[in-house]
């Protein structure tokens, strides 16, 4: 099946370790790709200074959490740095692939591996820093974490970052604008000015 403009429907599923930009690379594909259809994640987590509900993530209780979880109402979903809950609405991304979307999911490493366990079919893209130098950087920089939350999250990025060999195809984010033409690139789009091609995942 095929997108309104020819483009492929298989849903792509982005993710990356903590801090290298999977947020910011989505909202730039949201913004200049408008034929691709973006999933947006529940998290039980507060929003972030500037963060909007239902565009940047569906912000619910521990209670609707629940429910949505013991529904069947999830594609996936895992618990993040040993807190907060973060799932994909089952409904929405079936709904965009049947109409023919590129749909992207954009989500963390353990719930890219339960996409990958219910859909095998999906193409699973890698997102890395240039560097580990430039994720703990980036991570520090973002200022959004107390110290003790950093250190958790950088431990969880050195795990995620040995994921890699896991997924299909890998992006280097070293500049958002190309990030996001690689991106679609990878999803068998045509990139509005792509200068390189992403690299297999190795």
């Amino acid at each position: 099946m095929g997108t309104p403009d020819g483009g492929p429907s298989r849903l792509t599923v982005l993710a990356g370790p903590t801090a290298v930009g999977k947020g910011t690379v989505s909202a730039d594909v949201r913004e200049r790709y408008p034929q691709v259809w973006l999933s947006v994640s529940a998290t039980t987590r507060p929003p972030r200074p500037g963060e909007v509900d239902g565009v940047h993530y569906h912000f619910v209780d521990e209670a609707r959490f629940d429910e949505m979880a013991a529904a069947g109402d999830l594609l996936e979903w895992a618990v993040v740095h040993g807190r907060h809950r973060y799932g994909t609405p089952r409904g929405p991304v079936e709904g965009a692939l049947a109409q023919g979307r590129a749909a992207l999911l954009e989500i963390d490493l353990q719930g890219a591996r339960q996409v990958r366990r219910s859909m095998p079919q999906a193409r699973f893209v890698f997102l890395a820093p240039p560097s580990w130098e430039e994720l703990v950087r980036r991570l520090v920089g973002r200022g959004t974490e107390d110290a003790a939350e950093r250190e958790r999250r950088l431990a969880t990025a050195r795990t995620e970052l040995a994921a890699e060999e896991e997924f299909d195809v890998t992006v280097v984010n070293a500049d958002v604008r190309q990030a996001g033409d690689d991106l679609v690139s990878s999803m068998g789009l045509t990139p509005r000015g792509a200068s390189s091609a992403p690299r297999p995942g190795r």
